[in-house]
């Protein structure tokens, strides 16, 4: 019997959002990238799109400032209909996706700056 695999959800990052949809954002995904749900995000202090982190950024982009909600395709154009989560949240550490250089320092770093933001990770929820 063949197997299927389904990829990661809404229900499987996030654990907790405040009522009322406070938790969420609607931002532009800057032009040129296919980010999958769950993907952190820096915002670009320039043009104020945002971007999967980049820790060698100088550009505001080095700072995790949201989670992706869904995933979305923005290799042709920008993209300002993105979902994001943004404060007040649990989500789970499982569900998200970090730039693949990314040191274990440079991650307790990026979940601590999330923390202060609201967005609180955990290993389970």
């Amino acid at each position: 019997m063949p197997t299927i695999t389904e990829s990661n959800n809404l229900g499987d990052l996030l654990k907790y959002e405040a009522p009322n949809r406070y938790s969420r954002e609607v931002a532009t995904i800057a032009a040129g990238q296919n980010l999958p749900l769950g993907t952190v995000l820096g915002r670009n202090a320039s043009d104020g799109k945002h971007y999967a982190i980049d820790p060698e950024a100088i550009d505001g982009t080095e700072n995790p400032v949201a989670v992706l909600a869904h995933a979305i395709d923005a290799t042709q154009a920008d993209r300002p209909d993105a979902i994001l989560i943004a404060r007040h949240a649990i989500v789970a550490k499982t569900a998200l996706v970090w730039p693949i250089d990314l040191s274990e320092a440079q991650r307790a770093a990026c979940e601590a700056q999330l923390a202060a933001r609201g967005i609180v990770v955990r290993d389970s929820a």
